[in-house]
């Protein structure tokens, strides 16, 4: 059974995060509306050590262990194509930095005034810049994140011999969103017990995001890009989440073509739990860096 902290969540979300996306109307409000300020929070800069810089025409902020650097990861944060990161994003890249991880977060482009058209090159330029003495970095991203660093390293296949933009060693996705037509027949079943997400913001929202392009384009919707090739991959998803078919659709693919893929189900929880202040996250949290310790 999900923890109380879960239970008592889960209507606050309903209120605060699905009900202004349930139309059209009131999606292209929020999609819309003023971004806020990606920078980190100030306790998070007192904290870390963190330096930005621009990378054709965006920012990208680098987030410097106080110890030695063990791993470096690619975090591409999520927020439906169209919100900036949010603090639980910088409290999960402080948990991250705090386990010896070099931390490289892209402010990417968000629609409507970019698409993933500007998102690729951006993420491949950043990529080429990070720091190679630990090996290849790790790609880890949450939702839209999630969906845009697996279909960015599906990108790099094939491109084993460019050293400056090598294959990750690892893929973390956190509730990634891998098809952007949402057209799955369990996603309307799923929509009654999700406090979270709705199908009517998220198809306004990808709609936004693939500017005018096919929404089945494996940029879009990595479920179908290439997928024999990929490094190890840990999957979370809780089964209240209106993205778990197609991120099953996924595993299942990934599976048959001989990724060695870790597929985290949680019963009863929501949307990108691993992020959220409750017992079922912070356990999420502790397997996940344990997992970038691993060789």
């Amino acid at each position: 059974m999900p923890s109380l902290a879960v239970r008592a969540l889960s209507p606050l979300f309903r209120v605060t995060r699905k009900r202004p996306m349930t139309t059209r109307e009131s999606a292209r409000k929020r999609i819309t509306a003023p971004k806020a300020d990606p920078a980190p929070p100030s306790w998070f800069s007192r904290r870390h050590t963190v330096h930005v810089r621009r990378v054709g025409g965006f920012d990208s902020y680098t987030v410097v262990p106080r110890g030695g650097v063990e791993r470096v990861v690619l975090y591409v944060h999520g927020g439906s194509y169209v919100h900036e990161i949010s603090p639980w994003h910088w409290r999960f890249i402080a948990a991250l930095a705090d386990a010896g991880c070099l931390v490289e977060v892209p402010i990417y482009g968000l629609a409507p005034g970019y698409t993933h058209r500007e998102a690729f090159p951006f993420l491949r330029a950043v990529h080429r810049q990070l720091p190679t003495d630990s090996g290849p970095a790790v790609f880890m991203g949450d939702s839209a994140g999630g969906g845009l660093a697996l279909a960015y390293a599906q990108s790099l296949l094939g491109e084993n011999g460019d050293t400056t933009s090598p294959l990750p060693r690892r893929l973390v996705l956190i509730a990634p969103c891998v098809d952007l037509t949402f057209s799955h027949p369990d996603i309307r079943e799923l929509d009654r017990v999700d406090p979270w997400l709705g199908p009517v913001g998220l198809r306004t929202a990808a709609e936004a995001w693939a500017g005018g392009d096919d929404l089945t384009d494996p940029r879009l919707s990595p479920v179908n890009g290439p997928v024999a090739g990929l490094p190890p991959t840990d999957v979370y998803i809780g089964t209240h989440d209106l993205l778990l078919p197609d991120v099953r659709r996924l595993v299942e693919r990934m599976r048959r073509a001989g990724v060695e893929v870790d597929l985290q189900q949680e019963a009863g929880l929501f949307h990108v739990y691993p992020l959220v202040p409750c017992p079922e996250g912070r356990a999420a949290r502790k397997r996940i860096i344990s997992s970038l310790r691993e060789p």
